[in-house]
């Protein structure tokens, strides 16, 4: 006699053995083993939305891939709280965006080397005691998905000894490297930043304790994160602390970078002759954010010069806290400082506080700085210090090249364009994360998803104290648990199913899910062809769904009051061939929105006085009552 649970099982697996054919689905009869997350997203759609989902709808590709059996394990190993365990062929099966765990690297290099194919790597105790040679990281990383990296100790007591870092991790997707006691105490040499991180999409960089103690073992900076975007930035904490003689220079540092920051904290502590050179730091760059925090504390006879600092950029906000406090001799020269064309904020807090024989120089410094605490003494010279508005010269002229920088074409346009025959610019819609999928419905609801529990999450996903995934995950809580703004419903979906019912919930069961097609025509002009509007183009409502970055495919679902939604045939302007079929929706109510928002920017008004149109990107999403 069979034992029960063995004939249960056998049935399992007969049943899994055969593409089973699911029921109830009219012209979109779906061969899948029923026991898949893909299976279990097909019924579910059938049960709750009046419109059967067809086999190829786009809906279902973000659905998890992991097989049947798969999807019971790790669902009892989530139940169990033993998912970090197993966290490496959880993100592989599951297709989630997950960090390497890195361990140190036990090779050997004595001589001069050129690391030109690792990624990935734990280089602790490298180049330890080198005398003298060369360590080339040159296209080291270069256009990889997740980078992480980490330089413990790397040429610690080392005298003459020089690295170069060019053209490492650009164009990389989300890059994190530590440098932790890097060249401390070494002696001579040099590090050359060169193309560092250039084009990144998400970069966090950390320099702690870096060339503490050493002696004349300068830095070099140049086109460091040039043109990268979003990002929490870079680290530099107790960089160069004791050092002696030790020059660093920044140049074009963060240029035409999006929303990027920086943090010196401790930076040049207790130094002696410290020479910094901060040019183009920051320039041309939008929202720029850098904070300056007991920067040259106690430093002895330091010269830093900022050149062209955040020069040309869109807003930005610098903060110098303590700054050059109780130091020696120190020389400061603020020269075309923070001249962004639309106005950003400077806060200078107890800065030269207890310092002697100081000489701080403001050139042509931009508007809108507060100074609490500043030292009021003798070396302190302000020329030219602009009170007067430079955002004023940059104000919006149906569209000046200036203000339109940080503002691609075609992102914001008016209703009126979206009509057959019109040519126009369409923006970038590429999806820039990393590619995820749902966890079904059984795991997810099985995780943690707060903030309160956050170090539950950061154990499950391998996420290190200040490391990249960490405040990745951090800020999407953040966002989650953000209070709606008024007259908006919102809420996280990690599954299909939390998806169907957040929009279900709000527009009824009688409802469709809409995307863009394709990304043909991103960073082009393109024709208009025909063009329909949703639910006969009258005002509605909608519930749009936005990606946001974490291990496993998040959305930021809210409703969106007041709307017009468009389908269009986007046309090649030459050949008139179609390349794509748009969706795009349209915002009647922008009264609650920010002046500053980039829709007002490029088209040359302001809160509630216009209608803002946009294209839905790639593998965002918006859902709306169905027109049949």
């Amino acid at each position: 006699m069979l034992n029960p649970w063995t004939f249960i099982f056998l049935c399992f697996l007969h049943l899994s053995s055969f593409n089973v054919v699911l029921g109830g689905v009219g012209d979109s009869l779906v061969s899948e083993n029923p026991f898949t997350p893909k299976a279990s997203v097909i019924r579910y759609w059938n049960k709750e939305i009046r419109r059967e989902i067809t086999k190829t709808h786009f809906l279902l590709s973000k659905v998890s891939p992991l097989t049947a059996v798969d999807s019971a394990s790790f669902s009892k190993l989530a139940a169990q709280n033993d998912l970090a365990s197993h966290l490496p062929s959880f993100c592989s099966s599951a297709k989630l965006f997950c960090f390497p765990d890195l361990s140190p690297s036990l090779e050997k290099h004595p001589k001069d080397e050129r690391f030109a194919v690792y990624s990935n790597m734990n280089f602790s105790n490298y180049g330890t005691d080198r005398l003298a040679g060369v360590d080339s990281f040159k296209n080291y990383s270069e256009d990889s998905n997740i980078v992480v990296d980490s330089f413990h100790r790397y040429s610690r007591d080392s005298t003459g000894h020089k690295e170069q870092f060019a053209n490492y991790a650009s164009e990389g997707n989300v890059v994190d490297q530590n440098f932790h006691s890097y060249a401390a105490s070494a002696t001579g040499g040099s590090g050359n930043f060169n193309n560092y991180n250039r084009e990144v999409n998400n970069p966090n960089l950390r320099f702690s304790s870096y060339g503490d103690d050493s002696n004349g073992h300068g830095q070099t900076f140049t086109q460091y994160t040039e043109n990268a975007n979003a990002g929490n930035g870079q680290s530099f904490s107790s960089y160069g602390k004791n050092g002696n003689g030790v020059p660093n220079e920044f140049s074009s540092y963060g240029k035409g970078a999006n929303v990027i920051g920086s943090g010196f904290s401790g930076y040049g502590e207790a130094a002696n002759g410290a020479n910094d050179s901060f040019t183009s730091y920051g320039f041309d760059s939008n929202a720029p954010q850098n904070t300056f925090k007991s920067y040259g504390d106690g430093g002895n006879a330091a010269v830093n010069t900022f050149s062209s600092y955040r020069d040309q950029s869109n807003v930005g906000d610098d903060s110098f806290q303590s700054y050059a406090k109780n130091s020696n001799g120190e020389k400061v020269d603020f020269s075309n400082y923070g001249q962004s064309f639309n106005e950003g904020t400077d806060k200078f807090t107890g800065y030269g506080q207890g310092a002697v024989v100081q000489s701080i120089g403001f050139k042509i410094y931009g508007r809108n700085s507060t100074f609490k605490d500043y030292a009021k003494k003798e070396g302190i010279v302000f020329g030219r210090y602009n009170n007067g508005s430079s955002s004023e010269t940059a104000q919006v002229k149906g569209g000046s090249s200036a203000v339109n920088k940080w503002v691609e074409p075609g992102k914001f346009f008016r209703e009126k364009l979206l009509k057959q025959g019109t040519v126009m610019p369409m923006p970038d819609i590429k999806d820039k994360m990393p590619v995820r999928s749902f966890l079904p419905r059984t795991i997810v609801s099985k995780l943690p998803f707060s903030s309160s529990k956050f170090g539950e999450l950061k154990r499950i996903f391998h996420a290190g104290d200040n490391s990249t995934l960490e405040t990745v995950m951090l800020d999407a809580l953040k966002e989650c648990e953000r209070a709606p703004s008024p007259g908006e419903t919102k809420r996280c979906v990690g599954s299909a199913e939390d998806m169907i019912d957040f929009a279900t919930s709000v527009l009824g069961r009688n409802v469709e899910v809409r995307t863009t097609e394709n990304v043909k025509g991103s960073k082009e002009n393109i024709k208009i062809g025909s063009v329909k509007g949703i639910n006969g183009g009258k005002v509605t409502k909608s519930v749009s769904c936005h990606q946001s970055l974490y291990p496993y495919l998040l959305y930021y679902c809210h409703s969106v009051p007041e709307v017009r939604v468009y389908e269009a045939d986007i046309l090649d302007p030459k050949s008139l061939e179609k390349i794509n079929h748009g969706v795009a929706i349209c915002h009647l109510d922008t009264s609650s929105w920010s002046s500053n928002h980039g829709a007002f920017l490029a088209l040359g008004s302001g809160p509630g006085r216009i209608e803002v149109c946009h294209w839905i990107f790639e593998n965002d999403m918006t859902w709306t009552i169905s027109d049949s």
